[in-house]
């Protein structure tokens, strides 16, 4: 569809763009910024005055659970969580049910992708059979099916011999590998972060120096093969500096923080919230401010939902039976702009936290909006408020511990490779 968006605010982070001015799209790419081809007839006008476009956002670890048993969603409802928040590109995590370690979950996972044609969808292949760090999945044959990145969603490679191996077939492939940096015998079975309010409220607490000592131990591996690693969740400062001191050394190391560990502490799991049990567990406030920090700094390249959603059938459990997870991908811009609300980061570099960064961990290409890039676009209200009502987004999880947030910049549309797949 031939479509023109006038006077609306550009921002694009790839190149710094920030003007008021006309969009263009047809044939599926941005045709005109600016000055509209003369000879231009468009089917659809959209009136962008007061809004924002920027380059539609990139998730790193998007939890959809197909396969698998629907109860607590399925790649068709997080799909549509994911354009309802301006997200245009999902790197899905291989711990479905059964998980993606053979080429046909991908080929199932490829099918049903292309038939629901919202957000594009990235596969990752397991690195391990069964994420259980024993041994090597077919990586060959899981890059063959289209896995653009292998992952050990959230378990570590125990055997420092057997990642060795797994690293250097990723780095022959050309894929980049993304990492769960934990030492597990101390993380033992931690359910929250380790200090005084896990002793208060009785819970297993997981070490902070667990994931620093992870962390390091994974570098130092994926140096021997020179192969692209991401740690897609880190949250603690000691870690991000493990990366940073690797990126100084030239190694193809990059790091990303969930939003939830830039805006939550350790306090937000009060009274056994269910909703606030995430993997790596939220950490003290001190953890939280030193994140903060690493981000405007440059040290860490990305920002993520880190989606994963849970039913309501997991409201019954305990708070060590429950899983790990936070379902909120509809929401990662508005809860991103709380960092620029609080001072913490400028606009441009929100933007490019959910869409360069990503890309670049990923070895994507990086999303653009300048003439001839894919129409790939968030469109957003940075002035438009509203309060986050549990149980009306599009996600079937339920697991969202910012209910009642009042938050502004609500979606207004997504495009797709210029389809519109999210009115607002």
């Amino acid at each position: 569809m031939h479509r023109i968006i006038r006077n609306i605010r550009v921002m694009d982070p790839s190149d710094g763009f920030d003007a008021v001015t006309d969009l263009a799209v047809a044939g599926g790419r941005i045709v005109a910024r600016g000055t509209l081809p003369p000879d231009f007839t468009a089917e659809e006008v959209l009136n962008g005055t007061g809004l924002i476009a920027c380059p539609g956002f990139i998730e790193t670890s998007f939890q959809a659970h197909t396969p698998g048993h629907g109860r607590d969603g399925d790649l068709a409802s997080e799909l549509r969580a994911a354009v309802a928040g301006g997200v245009t590109q999902v790197l899905l995590r291989p711990d479905t049910l059964p998980m993606a370690d053979i080429p046909a979950i991908l080929q199932e996972q490829r099918v049903l992708a292309d038939r629901l044609a919202l957000a594009n969808v990235h596969l990752s292949g397991a690195l391990t059979t069964q994420l259980q760090g024993v041994a090597l999945t077919e990586m060959a044959g899981l890059a063959e099916a289209g896995a653009i990145a292998f992952s050990q969603a959230k378990e570590p490679v125990l055997s420092a011999a057997l990642l060795r191996l797994a690293l250097s077939y990723a780095a022959d492939l050309g894929l980049p590998v993304l990492l769960h940096g934990e030492q597990p015998e101390l993380a033992a079975n931690g359910v929250m972060h380790e200090g005084r309010l896990s002793i208060r409220l009785g819970l297993t607490g997981r070490p902070a120096a667990a994931e620093q000592i992870g962390v390091q131990r994974d570098i130092a591996i994926a140096a021997l093969s020179a192969c692209p690693i991401h740690f897609p969740h880190l949250s603690i400062a000691a870690a991000v500096a493990e990366v940073a001191a690797a990126r100084q050394r030239g190694e193809p190391v990059t790091c990303g923080v969930s939003i939830h560990h830039l805006l939550l502490t350790e306090q937000d799991v009060g009274f056994f919230n269910l909703h606030a049990k995430i993997l790596p567990p939220l950490r003290a406030a001190a953890e939280r401010d030193a994140l903060r920090h690493a981000i405007a700094t440059g040290a860490i390249t990305a920002i993520s939902s880190d989606h994963s959603p849970w039913g309501v059938d997991r409201e019954g459990m305990t708070f060590t039976q429950a899983p790990f997870g936070i379902a909120a991908v509809e929401w990662l811009l508005p809860l991103a702009l709380r960092l620029m609300d609080e001072g913490v980061l400028d606009l441009m570099t929100v933007l490019n936290l959910l869409s360069v960064g990503p890309a670049q961990a990923l070895g994507l290409p990086v999303p653009s909006l300048a003439v001839g890039a894919t129409a790939d676009l968030c469109i957003f209200d940075p002035e438009s408020y509203f309060t986050v009502e549990p149980g009306r987004q599009w996600s079937r999880g339920r697991n969202l511990p910012y209910g009642q947030w009042e938050l502004r910049g609500q979606v207004r549309y997504t495009l797709v490779a210029g389809r519109m797949v999210f009115r607002g």
